[in-house]
């Protein structure tokens, strides 16, 4: 293909394009159309060449019928070639020219020798065997000869029809297709359209409920059973679609539930400071103390935003670091509100202890326990920080009622109180969130079961 032609077609193209139909149904519509449009024009063309080829072998036989008929007037014998008169002789003559050689014995009426059908008809005279050939545009005219056997002779007779009327059956078979054509493609579009529809319809459904259970995650499933090949496939690809966003708007709803349950503390925080600082004129010195909290406590709701974001954003594990383990332990519980009777005591084993974590991420894995600590316990709390060969430990026990055994195998699922009416602020979400981060750093927080003078988690993480 040529440049400038190659051009032409993507023109062609980008101007068909947007009349080109935007529905699967349409588009499909459209080529089964176009394949059924041509495949009738092949097969048309093959029918009225077969219909053509038939007309004109009709039209040959009928004209060497003739012309055997005309064979039995001519008289061959003796080397002479003579017509001989009959009955029917004038019907016999109608189209018919007789040769001896190149002389011309007899001709239709009405003719002459300069005529095109005359000079066609000695053509094939002379040549002295069976032949045809056709002569004329708008109104053709068929000539056949056909050689007179004798001894020493070269007689031929050339009969002659008129095509008209074989033409006219031709075209009017050629305009009955065309008709035919007509009347199957619109009948091949509009059973495709309905067949394409009906088929499509399930994925129409299907569609729709993808959307509106996307849109209030749903737990419907689609599944496979009772459909057919294409859409039990397509129905499984939905189903892990819809599982994929359910996954992401529960990490939304428990990222959310997990922002505030840890903002909870330092913003009261800066409320309280808030409060107690508006209540009555403060000192210079007051005031600056005042600041400093709440700094601190903005500095603390930052750092556990960006610690939560930063574990939710990519769910990969976390960066190493390094953390002193017990100066977090102190500064955390020092952050926390204990109630009056209780008392916390921070204890290590006399080695340093550094835990293979950031320090921001050890807090906030230390945190939601401890809290959990001082709002169950009656008397104390005790924290203890130890080494093992490959980890670090630290250990969270206080005197309250400890765990109910029932309630065990739901410790660390988000949500869940063992006693939602028991008069403790929560949301359930502190302990699947340390939990959560400590495994995030390859870690782990566990609850101590055979423990019964109260409650004992432990968190284990790498050695720094």
């Amino acid at each position: 293909m040529t440049l400038p032609a190659a051009t032409a077609c993507s023109r062609l193209i980008r101007l068909a394009a947007p009349l080109a139909p935007r529905t699967l149904r349409g588009r499909l519509s459209l080529v089964a159309l176009t394949t059924a449009a041509l495949l009738m024009v092949i097969l048309t063309v093959v029918f009225n060449t077969v219909v053509g080829h038939r007309l004109q072998r009709e039209a040959d036989d009928e004209l060497r019928t003739r012309a055997a008929a005309v064979a039995t007037t001519v008289d061959t014998r003796g080397g002479r070639v003579r017509v001989l008169e009959t009955v029917n002789d004038r019907l016999l003559d109608t189209n018919v020219w007789i040769y001896d050689g190149t002389r011309l014995l007899e001709r239709p009426p009405g003719t002459t020798r300069t005529d095109a059908v005359a000079r066609a008809a000695g053509t094939l005279a002379a040549a002295g065997r069976r032949g045809c050939a056709t002569v004329g545009g708008h109104d053709p005219v068929r000539l056949c000869a056909e050689p007179v056997p004798g001894p020493g002779t070269a007689a031929a007779i050339v009969t002659t029809l008129d095509l008209s009327p074989y033409r006219s059956s031709a075209r009017t078979m050629l305009l009955g297709s065309f008709a035919l054509d007509a009347v199957m493609l619109a009948c091949t579009y509009a059973l495709t359209r309905l067949a394409v529809g009906r088929a499509l319809r399930p994925v129409r459904t299907m569609t729709d409920q993808a959307t509106q259970w996307s849109a209030v995650a749903s737990e419907e499933r689609f599944g496979a059973r009772g459909r057919p090949a294409e859409l039990a496939a397509l129905g499984a690809s939905l189903d892990a679609l819809l599982d994929r966003i359910r996954a992401v708007l529960r990490h939304e709803r428990q990222l959310s539930g997990e922002l505030s349950h840890e903002l909870r503390t330092p913003l009261s925080r800066i409320v309280a400071e808030l409060d107690w600082w508006s209540s009555r004129p403060r000192s210079e010195a007051e005031t600056r103390a005042t600041h400093e909290v709440i700094a601190e406590a903005a500095r603390s709701m930052r750092t556990i935003c960006d610690t939560l974001l930063d574990e939710a954003r990519d769910g990969q594990p976390t960066a190493p670091g390094t953390a002193e383990v017990l100066p977090v332990l102190h500064r955390v519980v020092a952050s926390l509100d204990a109630p009056g009777p209780v008392r916390v005591t921070v204890t290590g084993d006399g080695t340093p202890l550094r835990a293979g974590v950031r320090t921001a991420l050890l807090e906030r894995i230390v945190s939601p326990l401890l809290a959990n600590a001082l709002r169950h316990a009656r008397t104390r709390v005790a924290v203890t920080a130890r080494r093992t060969p490959d980890a670090v430990c630290v250990e969270i026990t206080d005197d309250g009622p400890g765990v109910p055994e029932s309630f065990t195998p739901l410790l660390f699922q988000p949500g869940k109180r063992a006693d939602p009416g028991d008069g403790h602020g929560g949301a359930g979400l502190g302990l699947p969130l340390a939990r959560r981060l400590a495994r995030s750093a390859g870690g782990e927080v566990s609850h101590d079961a055979r423990y019964r003078a109260g409650a004992r988690f432990v968190v284990t993480l790498p050695a720094g």
